[in-house]
């Protein structure tokens, strides 16, 4: 068995479309009008169709459940921080939070209040606190990671930067 996507129920196919392509850089891989594949693992299913899946009524659909969310992470943490304050009608969960092993993370909903967290990338920490002179010993205690991962991440920095 193989794992394909996570379905999300949207009002207006058009305009979530728009938004995860706009705010998230994701790409339509396939577009069956009522069903959308974006890239990354996401697809989009109209709620009228969703209802005839489930027979159920309209009604029956809630938007808004804070039980789950969409989770991806970001090289360039900082830069999609700037793009998504540049986006108007961006409802947040919560500003950035940092976590106790470093990582950055911004939580806010699509138009149908399902909520996306963007987290900054794990490589990406652990540049930024090697970049800040912390040792690897300490970056791996910091983060909770193994020395080696650390190392491999400092390895990869110095034969980016030749």
């Amino acid at each position: 068995m193989k794992f394909q996507a996570a379905l999300l129920v949207v009002k207006n196919m058009e305009r979530s479309v728009k938004f995860y392509k706009e705010v998230l850089g994701l790409r339509v891989t396939m577009d069956l009008g009522a069903n959308v594949t974006l890239t990354g693992g996401v697809a989009l299913q109209t709620q009228e169709s969703w209802c005839e899946f489930i027979s159920k009524d309209l009604q029956s659909i809630s938007f808004g459940g804070n039980a789950a969310e969409l989770y991806f992470e970001e090289d360039k943490f900082d830069d999609f921080l700037k793009k998504l304050a540049a986006i108007k009608g961006i409802f947040y969960v919560h500003p950035v939070q940092q976590y106790s092993w470093g990582q950055r993370v911004i939580r806010f909903y699509d138009p149908d209040f399902h909520i996306l967290e963007v987290g900054e990338n794990m490589k990406s920490v652990c540049r930024r606190f090697l970049d800040s002179g912390m040792t690897i010993e300490a970056a791996a205690v910091r983060m909770n990671v193994p020395e080696k991962f650390v190392r491999e991440i400092g390895r990869a920095s110095c034969r980016e930067r030749v």
